[in-house]
Order: C-alpha cells, then sequence, then structure tokens
C-alpha cells in the first residue's frame, strides 16, 4: 500500500534552493550565479569568465542525484553545475547563464547525461552560446548497459559513469589543453564505460507518495536513476548472485556495450543510489573485485565506493566498469578540489591485499626474556 514518504525537508518546492543553501555554506570554494533561486548555478567561487585562461567544464541535469552534479565542482573536475528541479532538465536559460559565467577564450565543454530534456535544453543553450561568440563544444555520456539492443530512440541512459568523464574531462582542462582535445578525452572516455543498477526500492520524490511497484523480498534489475522501470523485477538474491549477474551483463559480448576483454585494465566504480548503507556497498566491492580479476581476468587499477550519483533515498547500487590506460589514469589521479571526489583512491593498487601480520604484544615479549630459567640464564 502506498503512504506519504517522510522527508526532512520545508516547502517539498524549495528542496533544490535549500540544497545549494547548504552546500555553498559547507564548501567555502564553491558560490552561486546571481539571480538565484530562479537561476540555480553552482560555480567555483575563484573563477570568472571573463579571466579564466582554462577550457570550463560545466554538467548538470535534474536535481535529486546528489553529490551529482554539484558537489563534483571544483579545480580539477567541473568549473560549474547547472541544477533543474528535481529529476527535471534545467532550463536553457540557466545553462546559457553557466556558460557566460565561467567561459573565457579557451571555450567550454558541456558534459551531458543521455535524457531528452538535457539534451534539448543544453543544446539550445550551446547554440545561443555560440551565436553570442563562445566556443563550445557537447560530449553525451550514456553508459547504461541494462537494456539489450535495439536500444529505442532515446538510446542508452546516462548513469554514474558519468562522473568518471567529469573527472577526465576536468582533468585534462586543468592540464590546459585546447577544448577540441579536452572534448576528445571525455568522448574517448565515455565510450569506455558501462553501468547497470539495481535497486530494493522506489525513490520517493519530495512531497509525493512512496510507490508500492516492488514488493517485499522482490529487486529490481536495470532500473533508471529517475525511478524507470527496470529491465526485471525478481526475487531478492545474496548480493554474489546480484553482483556476478551485472557484471555478466555490463561485461556481454553479445552486445558489446564496452571495448572490455580478458586482459584489460579496468576502473570499478560502486555507486549507492542513496538509501544504501556504506557497509552494503564495501560488501558489493569486495565481492566485485576478484569476479573482476578471477572470472573475466581484468586487471582491477582503482577502485572507487560510495555515492556518487543518487536516486534521492532509493536503497540499492549501480556497478560501472571503465576500460582504463595510463592516461585515463593519470586523470583519474590528477588532484582535485571538488569536495565530493573520494581523494583518497590513486596510485596502483596490490592486485591482492595480503594481511599484516599480527604484531605481538610488548608484555608477551619482556615476559619471554624475565621468565626464562634461571639454568638458561647464565
Amino acid at each position: 500500500m502506498a503512504f506519504q514518504g517522510k522527508k526532512l525537508i520545508n516547502d517539498p518546492n524549495d528542496v533544490v534552493t535549500e540544497f545549494i543553501e547548504g552546500l555553498v555554506e559547507t564548501y567555502p570554494g564553491l558560490q552561486y550565479l546571481d539571480g538565484f533561486p530562479e537561476v540555480k548555478v553552482v560555480l567555483r567561487a575563484d573563477i570568472s569568465g571573463s579571466t579564466h585562461d582554462k577550457v570550463a567544464v560545466i554538467s548538470g541535469g535534474g536535481s535529486g542525484h546528489e553529490p551529482a552534479q554539484a558537489g563534483f565542482v571544483g579545480e580539477g573536475m567541473l568549473t560549474a553545475a547547472i541544477c533543474g528541479d528535481v529529476f527535471a532538465s534545467p532550463p536553457a536559460d540557466s545553462i546559457l547563464a553557466g556558460i557566460r559565467a565561467v567561459t573565457g577564450p579557451m571555450g567550454c565543454l558541456l558534459i551531458v547525461t543521455n535524457y531528452t530534456g538535457d539534451r534539448l535544453n543544453f543544446g539550445l543553450a550551446a547554440e545561443q552560446a555560440k551565436s553570442e561568440g563562445y566556443k563550445v563544444e557537447m560530449v553525451i555520456v550514456g553508459d547504461d548497459c541494462a537494456l539489450p539492443p535495439p536500444r529505442g530512440i532515446a538510446g542508452r541512459r546516462g548513469l554514474a559513469g558519468t562522473v568518471l568523464v567529469h573527472k577526465v574531462a576536468g582533468a585534462a582542462a586543468a592540464s590546459g589543453l585546447s577544448l577540441s582535445a579536452v572534448a576528445a578525452e571525455a568522448k574517448r572516455a565515455s565510450e569506455f564505460i558501462g553501468t547497470m543498477g539495481v535497486a530494493l526500492s522506489v525513490c520517493t520524490l519530495p512531497g509525493q507518495v512512496t510507490s508500492d511497484r516492488l514488493g517485499p523480498g522482490k529487486m529490481e534489475l536495470g532500473l533508471g536513476v529517475h525511478g524507470e522501470p527496470g529491465a526485471a523485477v525478481a526475487d531478492l538474491q545474496p548480493v554474489d548472485v546480484i553482483v556476478s549477474h551485472v557484471l555478466k551483463q555490463i561485461l556481454s559480448l553479445e552486445t558489446n556495450y564496452v571495448p572490455i576483454t580478458r586482459g584489460s585494465r579496468v576502473v570499478l566504480l560502486i555507486n549507492g543510489l542513496g538509501g544504501t548503507p556504506v557497509m552494503e556497498l564495501m560488501i558489493a566491492a569486495g565481492k566485485v573485485v576478484p569476479m573482476l580479476q578471477l572470472e573475466h581476468g581484468l586487471a582491477v587499477e582503482r577502485v572507487y565506493t560510495g555515492s556518487f550519483m543518487t536516486s534521492l533515498d532509493m536503497a540499492g547500487f549501480s556497478i560501472t566498469v571503465m576500460k582504463a590506460n595510463e592516461e585515463i589514469l593519470n586523470r583519474l589521479d590528477a588532484p582535485t578540489r571538488a569536495p565530493c571526489w573520494p581523494v583518497g583512491v590513486v596510485g596502483n593498487r596490490p592486485p591482492a591485499k595480503i594481511p599484516v601480520p599480527l604484531p605481538l604484544s610488548l608484555s608477551t615479549k619482556s615476559d619471554e626474556t624475565l621468565s626464562r630459567p634461571e639454568q638458561l640464564s647464565s
């Protein structure tokens, strides 16, 4: 039976505005654009379009996916994020305002998740900006591996793998590359990524009732980050079974979603959907890594586990596998001040973690010396 969702909010219509206010109060390096709250643009506080001498990297979309996208604004990652209402594409006017605010002579790259509204509004804003003399490129990310081809009119949805594209593009821009070079790296990265999610609950929009689409003991495979129905509803299984199924779907040679074959180097991202405890995400990560290594013959170079692109309060997670090379690893390891990027995952990881030997206690060592029999002490 459906029931009214419980939220710690004020007016449901103000949740995005009040989220942004809290975000910029928390992180000194972030600011919002004048014209707020009608224009909901989060940008680097140290950037002005008139003086910015690097390529600007801008993303955005509907809110409700926090920390994406605004939590990834910062030096070395996004220059600005345009926030729509909950699960609604930001209007073209807001996107255009963001482009004007942070774009200098080097131009700007728009990274857009593959949804009709986002493509339309970012595309309109890009054309208007070009007519005003700005250099603008756009890269569309569609990393969803839930549905087999044919993939429909809209194609593959943009999911959590988009955050890895933000990082690659942001690092490329920070290194001083041209707009065409930054766009080329972002596009290449987007073609290396596959993502699929599993959920135990459907999310609740602020002020709305909670859906009872998923009954007790059920899970949904391959649903979208806006709560769209997935590929299948099934009985809840142990996480070993779930992640094995998801990995086979992402890495399937039949659908050929990602150019990953045995021997490839990969990056793994385990993404919580908003209502999943860290314990459960880490359990999933601990199972996925050996499966990728032993069953799929892949070299796992980096593991990012946490909540990157959520769906409000949805219980569940998505798995993203990205083909990696030295250039991509360097971009992922490059420093960033984006507040929600996991800074602790840098450098090569060992192929296997060997436990540290148990140390002997100091008292044990002392007792051994003190308790030697007298006849052995002379």
